[in-house]
């Protein structure tokens, strides 16, 4: 079985499917793997580190798509590359199948067989395949590193000779895997962080962390799906949630939104009104931006100013640190690819509550209980 590593042709998308290290330790359970000229470059693995590990290196990428068996991507190939594959062929990657229906039915028509590495459930056993929070974990780090960087003040207290400086106010919107990286991060430099979910389940996690959980009264405590993601709140909730937070936000001077509903538009949390409000210098930095943003302000990969006032709405943020990002990549496709090969060969056994939510088409048939029931 031929496995292809293409070269991301996303602007501004550096990582890649496989490493090195990975790529050897497929290639000792009898796959062949196959990567493009400088695939790995950007995130910086060199041909020289693939080939050492046992791969060919392919110049030509039309070859690399036609040969393909299994092809593992970051991000969905585009459609001219996916027209290249064969019938029989495996396409995993991240499809965001709910948000691109038209590549569903495409996939499903070409009788490819395509895997979501964001459809994959949180549940124990997936763990170590879970993409989605190896990337979010990536964001809130950097999420805090931008905060600081845009923000003109020190982070941490500091006593010295003219006096004391007081440490900066940090609010985290959102304690999934990113918020509560980016409160870890945040109470690393130094600053005095609080943070808001509405699952007050997360509260542990949060004060955990050495941060503060602001709580909304008469929230329902039933705000948490199955996977672990929060539940869209009633108008009426949401207004209570947006007061608690306009109260915070104003005493803040770093705001990090990551509220994020699966398959819909991203939540407003932070209303012009409450940017308004902002202290001068202070900065929102809105991990949501891809997904229309938490604060209404924000525009998508741009920083701004409103009222002296910063908002950034940083994109694809987990191609920043793309070394360590396609390192994490690579071990939860290893992962998946351990759960799928048995003797060389994917099984698909839709029995399987990992297979059936990850598998979004094959044979010409949509498999994704998500997407079938939508």
């Amino acid at each position: 079985m031929i496995v292809a590593i293409p070269k991301e042709p996303a602007e501004g998308e550096k990582r890649v499917a496989l490493t090195p290290k990975t790529v050897k330790k497929l290639i000792a359970q009898g796959l062949e793997i196959h990567i493009e000229d400088d695939a790995g470059r950007p995130s910086t693995y060199l041909n020289e580190a693939y080939e050492e590990a046992g791969a060919v290196i392919e110049a030509n990428r039309d070859d690399l798509f036609a040969k393909a068996d299994l092809l593992l991507s970051v991000q969905t190939p585009p459609q001219e590359d996916i027209d290249k594959l064969k019938e029989s062929a495996i396409l995993i990657c991240f499809l965001w199948a709910l948000q691109h229906e038209d590549t569903v039915e495409k996939l499903k028509a070409a009788g490819i067989t395509a895997l979501g590495m964001d459809a994959i459930p949180r549940i124990s056993r997936a763990q170590n395949m879970d993409a989605l929070s190896s990337m979010s974990s990536i964001a809130g780090y950097k999420a805090a590193l931008i905060g600081a960087n845009l923000l003109d003040r020190y982070l941490p207290m500091m006593m010295t000779a003219a006096g004391t400086i007081a440490p900066a106010k940090v609010l985290v919107l959102g304690a999934g895997v990113a918020g509560l990286q980016a409160i870890a991060t945040a109470k690393r430099l130094g600053a005095v962080v609080e943070a808001f979910d509405i699952r007050p389940v997360v509260k542990e996690q949060v004060e955990s962390l050495g941060a503060t959980f602001v709580e909304v009264p008469d929230l329902d405590k039933d705000t948490e799906t199955e996977g672990g993601y929060a539940k869209e709140l009633s108008e009426d909730k949401q207004q209570r949630q947006r007061q608690v937070i306009h109260e915070h936000a104003q005493k803040s001077d770093i705001v990090i939104t990551t509220a994020l509903i699966p398959g819909r538009p991203a939540p407003l949390i932070i209303t012009k009104e409450m940017v308004q409000d902002m202290h001068a210098g202070a900065v929102v930095v809105d991990l949501a931006a891809e997904q229309g943003g938490n604060c209404e302000l924000t525009e998508a990969g741009q920083t701004i100013t409103e009222q002296d006032v910063i908002i950034t709405g940083p994109l694809n943020i987990a191609s920043d640190l793309a070394h360590h990002a396609s390192q994490l990549y690579s071990k939860n496709m290893l992962a998946l690819l351990n759960h799928l090969l048995e003797e060389g060969a994917p099984q698909f056994d839709f029995e399987d509550e990992i297979t059936l939510n990850t598998t979004i088409t094959h044979q010409g048939k949509i498999i994704s209980p998500i997407i079938k029931d939508r």
